[in-house]
């Protein structure tokens, strides 16, 4: 038996994997759902389909007034609110923390530096008045978030996930054509920003093709303040939506992610999905649950001769290997979907 609820949602900038994952828990819960997000980012203008389940607000567009009132008449039975750094949102979360559930989403890394130590001694008081339970991506964010003063019981891992239908249907579609002739394509999917360690792979790629020239494309699907880097063997296509993915996924091999910071990155769950040997670096979140020595390499984030490296033995492998790579990569992506998250967000809401 469905359980109807109502739901706040205090998020940034939305994107796709966050509506099919939010999509599914309305569907599956029979729950009204209000979003109060950020305008969309330049660099990721993501589009998505009105639902009726699902009620989108953007903030710069609403006073903080009236979007107020609107939360109040909502009547909700939990507030998730994505991240702290929102001071209207904290404004909201202590509002209603005395008589609903609260729930932070919190994706960063507990990494044991001074600033870290000092923040956390002094945030526990500051946190207990606005949540109550946290939803994190996995261990080392878990570790932040008891450290923040969350009891271990009122933690839930996986709190991200991409599009899994959308994505493994992609891999359905070009796998018997990969089996046939494997892709001789890198392709890399973010913001041209160096936090994503851009640059550092178009250098890295150019100077392989320089040195050892081969049939091998790479392929970027972005935009952000960095220039295209110009080669005839790098193209740049611009921001491309989630829905039109079909043609670049089809027509490239192999992922990479070489950011120098990435505290979780679902593009890697995505390309996972579709069946992508995964290249990502070391400073990835997300490869701690879907990388391993089946489906691809680990990158020294910042290590352009390791990058290098990874690359070339990429290159040198035979399709038949790379394929069943991307194999294991589809299995892997498998065991984390929006219905899982679906029911972790559940979860977290009916804790006594």
């Amino acid at each position: 038996m469905r359980n109807s609820m109502k739901i706040i949602v205090l998020y940034e900038e939305l994107a796709g994997y966050f509506m099919a994952c939010i999509t599914d828990f309305a569907e599956r819960y029979d729950a009204q759902v209000l979003v109060i997000r950020k305008e969309s980012n330049p660099s990721a203008p993501f589009r998505f389909e009105k639902h009726p389940m699902i009620e989108i607000l953007d903030r710069n567009l609403v006073s903080e007034s009236d979007l107020f009132h609107r939360m109040k008449s909502f009547s909700a039975q939990a507030i998730f609110c994505a991240g702290w750094s929102n001071k209207f949102y904290l404004k909201i979360c202590k509002h209603f923390q005395p008589t609903i559930p609260i729930i932070l989403g919190l994706d960063n890394w507990w990494n044991g530096s001074i600033k870290q130590r000092i923040s956390t001694s002094l945030a526990k008081s500051y946190f207990s008045k606005r949540f109550d339970r946290c939803f994190v991506p996995a261990t080392p964010q878990k570790d932040f978030a008891i450290r923040l003063g969350f009891a271990e019981s009122r933690i839930e891992t996986g709190a991200y996930a991409c599009d899994f239908v959308q994505f493994n249907n992609y891999f359905l579609e070009n796998r018997e054509g990969k089996r046939d002739s494997f892709p001789k394509r890198f392709i890399f999917v973010g913001r041209y920003v160096e936090e994503k360690g851009i640059d550092m792979l178009w250098k890295a790629f150019s100077e392989i093709q320089n040195e050892s020239p081969n049939d091998w494309e790479l392929w970027c699907l972005g935009k952000g303040e960095l220039k295209p880097y110009e080669h005839p063997k790098i193209k740049h296509f611009g921001f491309v939506q989630p829905s039109e993915m079909r043609s670049y996924i089809q027509q490239t091999g192999v992922f990479v992610l070489p950011s120098l910071f990435e505290p979780w990155g679902v593009v890697a769950h995505e390309f996972a999905a579709a069946g992508f040997p995964l290249l990502l670096s070391d400073q990835v979140g997300a490869a701690e649950f879907f990388l391993n020595e089946t489906n691809g390499f680990k990158i020294e984030h910042g290590n352009s001769n390791n990058l290098k490296s990874v690359l070339k033995s990429v290159i040198k492998m035979s399709d038949n290997e790379l394929y069943a790579m991307g194999e294991n990569s589809n299995r892997i992506a498998s065991l984390h979907t929006p219905k899982i998250w679906a029911e972790k967000l559940y979860h977290l809401i009916n804790l006594k």
